[in-house]
């Protein structure tokens, strides 16, 4: 991962790896459809969350192989959760699924209003004992980082302490109102674009996520 501390803190990772840098050109290209954009998506959150959950804990247990019994790794407590923000962190959510089938899925909606460009939320529901479970927050953009700042505080307010939130691509607006406002959380980026225009979206960026995923432009 490249070192991105000259800019931001030791808590923002940037993901350099090829697979990962051509799936993100696929997503940026205008001529991607919504099905391919779906799961291109899907397939950079696998390729993420594998970062982000370097550092879970293993137990061993005993099992039987079919040749004989043996103690071997699991992970250990609770399964992580996923909480995808509506509706574009839906189709990321489900590629850390893949990756991980045992993780439990929250949902928090937000839209950013139009006219103020801040967070409007209007839907929660986290799974079971969030506090003991390791939290992967996912949304395709991070732009101006209000929505994320917002969803965290939300998570941490119910109980969430072990956050880390996966984003393909951010501006460095997005990333800085995220670190400011909560330092704590780990940041895994796929790749981190110029600017925002006056209409706060990422250049050279990849469209609206959501229309995109959905097929709803």
């Amino acid at each position: 991962m490249a070192d991105l501390s000259a800019e931001f803190s030791s808590r923002v990772h940037l993901i350099e790896h090829p697979l990962l840098a051509h799936k993100i050109t696929k997503l940026r290209d205008i001529n991607t459809d919504f099905g391919q954009f779906n799961a291109r998506v899907g397939e950079i959150a696998m390729i993420e969350a594998y970062e982000a959950l370097r550092d879970l804990h293993t137990e061993l247990v005993e099992i039987q192989t079919p040749l004989e019994r043996s103690a071997q790794p699991l992970l250990k407590g609770e399964s992580p959760a996923v909480v995808a923000i509506l509706r574009a962190g839906l189709a990321m959510a489900e590629g850390v699924r893949r990756l991980l089938p045992e993780a439990v899925v929250g949902h928090i909606g937000m839209y950013r209003d139009p006219i103020t460009h801040l967070p409007q939320r209007y839907y929660c529901k986290l799974p079971p004992r969030i506090s003991e479970r390791t939290i992967i927050v996912t949304d395709p953009m991070l732009a101006t980082g209000g929505s994320a700042a917002d969803t965290i505080t939300e998570v941490k307010d119910l109980g969430g302490r072990d956050i880390r939130f996966l984003c393909i691509v951010a501006a460095p607006e997005g990333v800085r109102k995220l670190q400011e406002a909560h330092p704590d959380v780990e940041i895994y980026i796929g790749a981190l674009d110029r600017e925002l225009n006056e209409h706060k979206y990422i250049l050279p960026g990849l469209g609206d996520a959501g229309d995109r995923i959905f097929g709803t432009l």
